[in-house]
């Protein structure tokens, strides 16, 4: 049986310090210390003392702690989080109650970007970055080491750009959602391209017109024009793309742009709980995806996948991975029962271009002999190393195309807490130390 709720009080009323303690059942200096979260607006009482508060806001924060306070989630007591965003159920996924494979498939990843932003599809919506936040985010690119990951770079292009936009600590809608059209195209153009050494592009700054300033030259104004898919194809493969790669590239982007509650969404909703800027919402999430359990798995099965290929048949591979005692990388996946949906709408797009052909049978051979051990279906990151390895790129293409893809949805998850109290993702530690008082070290 439900608790009741409490009589409403008079909307007009103004409450003590001592009523609102009461009403919210903490201590007084806990109200005080709502008023300085900016949970609760406090007014001087009448002759100067005391502090009063209005009862319509203290009762709001009393509903919205009672339902805080019924606690973790009854699946697996883990933490939940409402969202209007994403839906796993049932081996699909929706993107605001609309399935978010058919979504990938029919439209953009800008286009997908701007229905998760909204809840309205732009049709044509193209990102265009400044040219002064991609020279800022390009110089410090350079600056990196040349072994530095794609979340180093990226990481550090998001700071550089950052430091570029005075603008950044307003978090109003509108502020947020021009932020992330420009942050999501700066950094990929900060990214170096294909088969290049950063030291060739320093090298090309000092001496290409307009390079080194940040204003560009024509090439580059018309590709930065470009859908996004196709700019970051020039920074992933060598090769010159055709149009089915590119369509493949770009529903790959529309498939990864959100998922629910993962780990690096999380940090991102803890950041803008604490009212962090965009930039440094998504620094936060950029900072856990190098996991090889989220993010950099992609690395790991396009490597195994990679060695499939060298050696003709998966069998030697999967036992060398079981004998180390890994798990299969790009196998399995703890939301859905069957195939991921993301991985099986890649490999139908990827049917369809030939030189996919020899990495898809090797996919395949990976999921049939590891059916032997465990029914594991093919997650996303096999298919997304099917994409890498079939069209020349890196281990590493992968993780760059999740963190790309997924920074327009940690960007709407930030929005989501933007409208929530502040700083509520602040869990409680269960101390587990030694009891107090201890004596003084020596």
């Amino acid at each position: 049986m439900r608790d009741q709720e409490p009589a409403p009080l008079d909307p007009g009323r103004r409450l003590s310090t001592k009523e609102a303690a009461e009403l919210l059942g903490v201590k007084p200096e806990t109200v005080y210390a709502y008023v300085s979260r900016g949970q609760l607006s406090s007014r001087r009482g009448s002759g100067g003392r005391g502090s009063t508060f209005d009862a319509r806001e203290v009762e709001a924060l009393a509903r919205r702690n009672r339902r805080e306070s019924a606690g973790p989630s009854a699946a697996g007591g883990e933490l939940s989080v409402r969202t209007r965003l994403t839906l796993i159920e049932s081996d699909r996924y929706y993107f605001r109650g609309v399935d978010a494979v058919d979504l990938a498939t029919r439209h953009s990843y800008e286009e997908v970007a701007e229905w998760l932003w909204t809840g309205r599809l732009r049709p044509g919506s193209t990102f265009a970055a400044p040219a002064g936040a991609v020279a800022v985010a390009r110089r410090a690119v350079d600056s990196l080491p040349e072994h530095a990951a794609p979340a180093d770079l990226l990481r550090v292009a998001t700071v550089a750009a950052a430091t570029a936009d005075p603008l950044r600590f307003d978090l109003s809608e509108d502020a947020v959602l021009g932020t992330a059209r420009t942050l999501i195209p700066t950094l990929v153009a900060a990214l170096p391209p294909a088969g290049r050494d950063r030291r060739d592009d320093r090298r090309d700054d000092r001496s290409a017109p307009g390079r080194g300033d940040g204003r560009g030259n024509d090439r580059d104004d018309r590709r930065d024009q470009a859908p996004l898919a196709h700019r970051l194809w020039t920074r992933l493969s060598p090769r010159e793309a055709d149009e089915a790669s590119l369509r493949v590239l770009d529903t790959a982007l529309a498939l990864l742009v959100d998922h629910d509650l993962a780990a690096s969404t999380l940090a991102v909703r803890v950041a803008a709980s604490a009212r962090a800027h965009a930039y440094a919402a998504v620094s936060a999430g950029l900072g856990v995806i190098e996991g090889p359990l989220h993010g950099a798995a992609s690395g790991l099965a396009h490597r195994m996948l990679q060695d499939v290929l060298d050696q003709g048949d998966a069998g030697p591979v999967i036992a060398d991975e079981l004998r180390a005692g890994r798990r299969i990388p790009g196998l399995g996946h703890r939301l859905y029962h069957g195939e991921d949906p993301r991985a099986r709408a890649l490999f139908s797009l990827l049917e369809s271009i030939p030189r996919a052909e020899p990495a898809l049978l090797a996919a395949r051979d990976i999921v049939d002999t590891a059916a032997r051990h465990a029914p594991l279906h093919a997650n996303v990151d096999l298919a997304l190393a099917v994409l890498t390895a079939s069209c020349g790129m890196p281990a590493t293409a992968g993780e760059t195309i999740f963190a790309v893809a997924r920074t327009a949805g940690w960007i709407a998850h930030a929005l989501e807490e933007y409208g929530e109290r502040p700083l509520r993702m602040r869990p409680s530690g269960q101390y587990a130390g030694p009891k107090p008082p201890q004596p003084l070290p020596e």
